[in-house]
């Protein structure tokens, strides 16, 4: 014979207050537990998507980003006459030269300062990334003192929209167009001529070289020829490996500093339904011990107890991941520690983050009610049936 689950279900609904006081201390921990992991899966997946499979990049040896990248000319010659570059329809091998560069632009609102990606491209760059698009405007041209802002950039930063000027380099760039790169870092970056940004910033060098694969398979034979290439101190990743590793590392500190405020977070939230679930037990004391008499066994008063505060833990899952899910229509903006620039992103709520949250809240429910459970299975029916 077992005790219902509607029976632990009617306990809660009598005890509305409680319940939701208790499942509202457990949502709010939920929330921010599920709000980090958004957070850093929103980095994550923005950088990602920043990179292709088919795509390689090529830096400097030991260099973790390319604002810290340099490569000459003469290497970059050689790194673009591989033989597994693909080729365009007009015949020219997909290979791009850029240049990074960091400058200090004021936001918006606040006048606050923050670094800003200016990226020198050349036209292959965008054969390159179907994904980067025009939003508004057009393209800069070859030659001249013009540039592109990302959508992100644009409405963030003072003199990057459309029409307005920038002035850094010690010349005033005139912002042409406005670029939508979709959920990548591109939409947090200006885009300038390749040659226009070498001569302004007086660096006849390049950060990176970004190619094209003639095949994904060619990634192997391409890397081993020129990290074997005494001429070449450079490594040579695939986009989306590259950018994932830019994320790593301020993803992984957001989520320390999200554990160490939710596993203090949790522990009030635990306690708190410790509290309700021992006031529960102690008002119910002739109720556990007519179920004794009736034939339940202490399993299944155990059970039932830790049905109650499972219900409240499921009950607070809920509500957090709920409140947690607005946040996906929010975009924020951090510095990113890899390159030092700043990168807009949104919270990203994904089926792992959903059922890590719901867990959660289940496992706070379960540490909560496991002691009152205990002490009313324990319960002797003979003194319990005396408050009659």
């Amino acid at each position: 014979m077992k005790i219902p689950l509607s029976y632990s279900y009617r306990n809660l609904v009598t005890r509305r207050l409680t319940t939701v006081l208790t499942a509202g201390g457990m949502g709010l921990v939920v929330f921010v537990f599920a709000a980090v992991l958004m957070l850093a899966e929103g980095l994550r997946q923005t950088l990602v998507a920043t990179g292709s499979y088919d795509n390689a990049v090529v830096l400097r040896a030991s260099a973790e980003s390319e604002v810290q990248s340099i490569i000459e000319r003469d290497k970059a010659a050689i790194i673009a006459s591989q033989p597994e570059i693909a080729l365009n329809k007009e015949g020219r091998p997909l290979v791009a030269q850029e240049l990074i560069v960091l400058f200090n632009l004021r936001k918006r609102g606040t006048n606050m300062p923050s670094n800003v990606t200016i990226r020198g491209v050349s036209p292959i760059s965008l054969e390159l990334r179907p994904e980067v698009r025009l939003a508004a405007g057009r393209m800069f041209r070859p030659g001249s003192t013009e540039v592109v802002t990302g959508k992100d950039t644009a409405g963030r930063f003072v003199g990057a929209g459309l029409g307005e000027t920038l002035r850094f380099a010690m010349r005033d760039w005139t912002v042409v167009g406005v670029l939508d790169a979709g959920n990548t870092a591109f939409s947090s970056e200006i885009w300038g001529d390749i040659d226009q940004m070498q001569q302004a910033f007086r660096r006849p060098i390049f950060s990176s070289v970004i190619l094209r694969l003639r095949a994904p398979g060619d990634f192997y034979n391409l890397k081993a020829r020129l990290e074997a290439d005494p001429r070449l101190p450079v490594q040579v990743k695939r986009e989306i490996v590259f950018y994932e590793d830019q994320s790593k590392r301020m993803a992984d500190f957001i989520r320390l500093l999200g554990l160490v405020l939710t596993v203090i977070f949790s522990l009030g939230a635990v306690l708190g339904a410790m509290i309700t679930m021992y006031a529960a037990v102690a008002t119910r004391t002739v109720e556990i011990g007519t179920l004794r008499a009736l034939g339940f066994s202490r399993g299944n008063v155990l059970t039932a107890i830790m049905l109650e505060s499972l219900l409240i833990g499921l009950l607070g899952g809920l509500a957090g991941l709920g409140a947690a899910s607005l946040m996906t229509f929010f975009t924020i903006s951090t510095t990113n520690w890899q390159t030092f620039a700043e990168v807009a992103f949104s919270f990203t709520l994904t089926p792992d983050i959903a059922a890590k949250s719901l867990l959660f809240g289940l496992g706070m429910g379960l540490l909560g009610g496991f002691l009152p459970a205990l002490q009313a299975a324990r319960m002797n029916i003979v003194e319990s049936l005396r408050a009659l």
